[in-house]
């Protein structure tokens, strides 16, 4: 995201989020217990990573200026603001504009991350003079998390001199195993968006915006409401998440199965993916990517994969198989090409939305998974180890570096 793009009003972004301030008289709510999520913020990890980008200034501001505040409106106006700021700051960062705010590598998506979560905590268990009630003290936390993964901020360009390309990111996850993971999707949106990239059709803008890692906000529409205003006006979209070790894959088939495993609030939920209008779901959705120019071309270091592997319960069966071929009719989903998370859950709905829109046959959309970022050798014990290394540092901008690549072959396949 520019900086030109974000000089806008709070009544735009408003607008944009889809949301009005409540109506109602404010009665005096309780304030919240930070979750589980925000509770790691306290690591010695996550506060190195704030003091080595610099971000730590942004949280420690945040919290003088909310805990001055003197009624909703004015807490609402500055969760606008140092949200917008916030995505700014770390677009900035990770595209060499502005500050690094300290030494660690500016291709980092940590510092957003940890930052937001100190900005949503801080919301979330204040208790402010004046009356907050639950429903607001909701909108407050609802704003600061679209405003801060960039999904207000959306800006295509008109006309048909530039391509157009929706990307979506998301946070790190698994990190009760190992608090220093980095994200490449995540970081992979911040070193895009708002660019520009060639392709053999011409120019290529690239739009960004990063989700969570927990169920809830999936349940709650996160991403339709977030892409929905936007399909009909891209020429391309890509949902990315990190995946294998080594490899790219470009998932062929997404399936509509939650399969259990923890968030990054340690909740779980395995079931049908919950979507509007369940009775027309389908077990199934296909990405329109072209997926074998894309593994055809030498987009970079790593090898791509189309993948077109399910495991799915065949129509009259009762366990579940693995179709190296992708699903067959009748065939009840169990895992797509992507697995059973919130990976697939996003390609899942990214693509029904694609299709429920009627689109299916005219956009080029679907899920590309990037290696695992890895730490350098003898890096590797979360317990001793350094919160980055060369190695890291080399395999994330080689993952950022052949996304690029990757949209421009896939943007200009026509």
């Amino acid at each position: 995201m520019a900086s030109s793009r974000v000089r806008i009003g709070v009544l735009g972004l408003t607008l944009l989020a889809g949301l009005a301030a409540p109506t109602t008289t404010a009665t005096a709510g309780t304030a919240l217990s930070a979750t589980v999520e925000e509770r790691r913020l306290d690591g010695t990890v996550p506060q190195e990573i704030l003091r080595r980008s610099g971000f730590d200034v942004l949280t420690a501001e945040f919290a003088r200026e909310i805990g001055s505040a003197g009624s909703y409106s004015e807490a609402r106006r500055l969760v606008v603001r140092d949200g917008s700021a916030l995505w700014r700051r770390a677009v900035e960062r990770a595209q060499g504009r502005g500050p690094a705010g300290g030494d660690l590598s500016r291709d980092d998506d940590r510092p957003l991350y940890w930052a937001r979560l100190g900005m949503t905590r801080q919301v979330r268990t204040w208790a402010p003079g004046f009356g907050l009630s639950d429903t607001q003290r909701a909108a407050l936390l609802g704003e600061l998390e679209r405003t801060s993964r960039g999904q207000t901020t959306v800006r295509l360009p008109r006309g048909k001199k530039v391509r157009r390309i929706l990307v979506t990111g998301f946070d790190p996850f698994t990190l009760d195993r190992d608090i220093r993971i980095s994200n490449p999707s995540g970081a992979t949106a911040l070193a895009l968006d708002g660019t520009v990239i060639e392709t053999a059709d011409g120019p290529a803008r690239v739009e960004t915006v990063v989700f969570p890692v927990r169920w809830r906000d999936f349940t709650e529409g996160t991403v339709e409401r977030t892409l929905r205003p936007h399909l009909k006006k891209v020429d391309l979209f890509t949902t990315v998440s990190q995946g294998r070790v080594g490899r790219f894959d470009v998932e062929r088939t997404n399936g509509a199965w939650r399969g259990g495993f923890g968030d990054n609030d340690n909740v779980g939920v395995t079931g049908t993916v919950p979507v509007t209008d369940p009775a027309s779901q389908p077990q199934w959705t296909t990405t329109t990517l072209p997926y074998a120019k894309i593994v055809a071309a030498d987009t970079g270091r790593f090898p791509v994969y189309d993948n077109t592997a399910v495991t799915e319960i065949p129509a009259g069966g009762t366990e579940p198989v693995v179709r190296p071929d992708g699903p067959t009719p009748g065939s009840s989903a169990r895992a797509g090409g992507g697995g059973d998370y919130l990976s697939n859950e996003v390609a899942y709905r990214a693509t029904l939305l694609r299709d429920r829109l009627g689109l299916h046959d005219v956009l080029p959309g679907g899920h590309v998974h990037t290696p695992v970022l890895q730490f350098g050798t003898g890096n590797t014990d979360p317990a001793t180890g350094t919160v980055t290394d060369p190695q890291f540092v080399r395999n994330r901008l080689d993952i950022i570096a052949q996304v690029r690549s990757i949209l421009a072959v896939a943007a200009g396949s026509e």
